[in-house]
């Protein structure tokens, strides 16, 4: 059984950092992309990052560039997200997603349940 488990969520201040995690179990996920989204209430769910699990490539939305970064930890089967100088912007359930592609929602063969991230002002 395929399974994306988030965490690593909460509450913070503006200009706080977290990081979240990604741990990948049920598959060889070396050919994938593993990607972030996030959803804030009301909004759509939008790519946040994604990271190719073999080559290592990395994709960011011009949102989160400069401030947010995504690794891999290939003996955990974990993939991270260290979020640095957090806005009430950045407030949504952040999801963790497996696909052939990036950036698509639609294009996410697996994903997780997410974990909430609340920036506040």
């Amino acid at each position: 059984q395929v399974q994306l488990v988030e965490s690593g969520g909460g509450l913070v201040q503006a200009g706080d950092s977290l990081r979240l995690s990604c741990a990948a179990s049920g598959r060889t996920f070396s050919s994938y992309y593993m990607n972030w989204f996030r959803q804030a209430p009301g909004k759509e769910r939008e790519f946040v990052a994604a990271i190719s699990w073999r080559a290592g490539s990395k994709y960011y939305a011009d949102s989160v560039t400069g401030r947010f970064t995504i690794s891999r930890d290939n003996a955990k089967n974990t993939v991270y997200l260290q979020m640095n100088s957090l806005k009430p912007g950045d407030t949504a359930v952040y999801f963790c997603a497996a696909g052939t592609i990036v950036r698509l929602p639609d294009g996410m063969r697996y994903w997780g349940k997410g974990t909430l991230v609340t920036v506040s002002s």
